[in-house]
């Protein structure tokens, strides 16, 4: 496991941090003014209910698809194939793109861009010695943090090349890297005291802090089996759209919402350029407020979707989290969800 030339001796044994998370210890790193930091408030979320004109969603859907930011101008289908900026180290291949893709000044929108894929897979960590020795001993493991405004951040990377940047920032070749469960991670996060995590912090443009009351949120609305994010992050099969259609018949979706004319409740579609009503889904809220629309997210049960899809023969299928990896289902594909209460 470990990623750098030569173990500590023992005088470089690094001061335990009183200040840790019970899963684990921290040693302060770098710091936090090397690091770009844009405030997002929870509230960024927007309401993040279905709104109580419209408690199953209408008959007619309205048009409300709007231009996205340019970092979501054109949306991938598919995550990147190339998997290792390190070879042996296996990168989380949607966080680390969407870190590449922020600008030297990132807005709010762009860090909700990077938080949305934070939300599977795995970050590494770095740890002070042998994270294999340590964890054999049952040693609790010491890792890297910074101090923003009296608060301490951990830091995590999203590649190989991430971790080879902090290297080479601070020079320490002491240390080693350790795979950590994106999910378990930020549990450990809100449970323990840390303001947040710093993400690829010494990698420039494409570094960012995330808080924890965004992290806490984001948790809330998190599908516990992340069944249509990974599905979308993986490879693509001829299994894969119908894999997604049987997702879709019990995971939570969202829907984007918006108030119009006369107080009404209009959900989002797209039209083809042959005049196809493609109705837009999102398996959690960041995916919609990613594309920085203004619209509301709105959580629709499996029934009520197939309640509205039934009800308007004119949508021709839908789209899952347009901001991408997307995938675009048919009508017929839909066909598991369809006969939900039928």
């Amino acid at each position: 496991m470990a990623l750098f030339s030569r173990r500590p001796k023992p005088s470089e044994e690094p001061e335990r941090d009183a200040a840790a998370s019970t899963a684990a210890e921290a040693t302060p790193e770098a710091p936090a003014e090397n690091v770009p930091h844009v405030p997002i408030s929870v509230s960024t979320f927007g309401e993040n209910r279905t709104p109580d004109a419209a408690p199953a969603m209408p008959e007619g859907v309205s048009a409300m698809a709007a231009a996205r930011p340019p970092h979501l101008a054109s949306p991938a289908a598919e995550a990147s194939k190339d998997l290792e900026t390190v070879p042996g180290l296996r990168d989380n291949v949607l966080l680390r793109d969407a870190l590449a893709a922020l600008p030297e000044k990132a807005q709010p929108v762009e860090l909700m861009n990077v938080a949305r894929q934070l939300l599977q897979g795995h970050v590494y960590i770095r740890v002070q010695g042998d994270a294999r020795e340590l964890l054999a001993k049952g040693d609790n493991l010491p890792t890297s943090v910074i101090t923003y405004q009296e608060q301490k951040y951990m830091l995590v990377y999203s590649s190989g090349r991430a971790l080879q940047d902090a290297v080479r920032a601070d020079g320490d070749a002491s240390t080693s890297a350790l795979a950590q469960p994106v999910i378990s991670l930020l549990r450990q996060i809100v449970a323990g005291e840390f303001g947040g995590i710093a993400v690829d912090h010494a990698s420039r443009p494409g570094s960012a802090i995330l808080p924890k009351p965004l992290i806490e949120k984001a948790l809330a609305d998190l599908d516990p089996h992340l069944a249509v994010k990974t599905l979308l992050a993986a490879d693509r099969t001829d299994e894969t759209a119908g894999d997604v259609a049987d997702a879709l018949t019990y995971a939570p979706v969202w829907v984007a919402a918006r108030r119009g004319e006369g107080d009404r409740i209009g959900i989002a579609e797209l039209r083809t350029t042959d005049g196809e009503r493609i109705l837009e889904l999102f398996s959690h809220p960041l995916e919609l407020v990613a594309l920085g629309r203004g619209d509301q997210p709105a959580k629709v049960t499996p029934e009520q979707l197939a309640r509205a899809l039934r009800s308007d023969d004119g949508i021709s299928g839908v789209i899952v989290n347009p901001a991408g990896p997307w995938i675009r289902l048919s009508r017929a594909q839909l066909a598991p969800v369809l006969a939900l209460g039928a």
